[in-house]
């Protein structure tokens, strides 16, 4: 089922939509070029479709329209999921070249991320700072536990990918219809 939802701000105007049952395809416009293909490919590897048209006041830095892209990404998935018997845990370990990336979720209703990378600086004008900022803001609105640890890796674009592809595999395991609640509370 595809779930609409906006979001405006004095900073950012986001329109988003999101099918955690669709098949990977996205339309995605931030603005900001590097965000967008890290975005693309959490919807290709997940099977998740996308559609995102965010404005931001790009002229101050990225940092609002990444964390609001992720805030409603959040809400939308945590809708997305609700009352569906699903998987709940989900993990990956994806290579990208001399890069390799752990993630591992659980769909349980809590939100907590552990962020264990060590990425500092740019990636063309993109501050690599913002992708812990992107996934903070996205595990806190869908009540999520997301870790991710880098295990190694020197470039950064192939580090920032092998993050957001892993991340994408994960969800999809986690997605993935079940008989049943899985917890022994009945709920989640």
């Amino acid at each position: 089922m595809k779930i609409n939802m906006k979001r405006t701000t004095k900073e950012t105007s986001i329109d988003l939509s999101i099918d955690i049952e669709g098949k990977g395809n996205y339309t995605i416009d931030t603005g900001i070029g590097f965000f967008n293909h890290m975005l693309e490919s959490l919807s290709k590897h997940s099977g998740i479709d996308l559609e995102i048209k965010a404005k931001g006041d790009l002229d101050v830095d990225f940092h609002h329209t990444v964390e609001d892209v992720g805030i409603l990404l959040g809400k939308a998935f945590k809708k997305s999921v609700e009352d569906k018997n699903i998987a709940r845990y989900g993990y990956a370990i994806i290579p990208m070249d001399e890069a390799l990336v752990l993630t591992s979720v659980d769909i349980c209703n809590r939100a907590f991320l552990n962020y264990d990378c060590r990425l500092t600086g740019t990636i063309g004008s993109f501050d690599t700072e913002l992708i812990e900022e992107f996934f903070r803001a996205f595990v806190n609105n869908a009540s999520i536990v997301l870790h991710i640890k880098q295990l190694y890796g020197t470039n950064k674009h192939h580090i920032a990918e092998a993050i957001f592809k892993s991340t994408a595999h994960s969800l999809k395991m986690a997605i993935k219809p079940t008989e049943g609640i899985l917890s022994t509370k009945g709920t989640l």
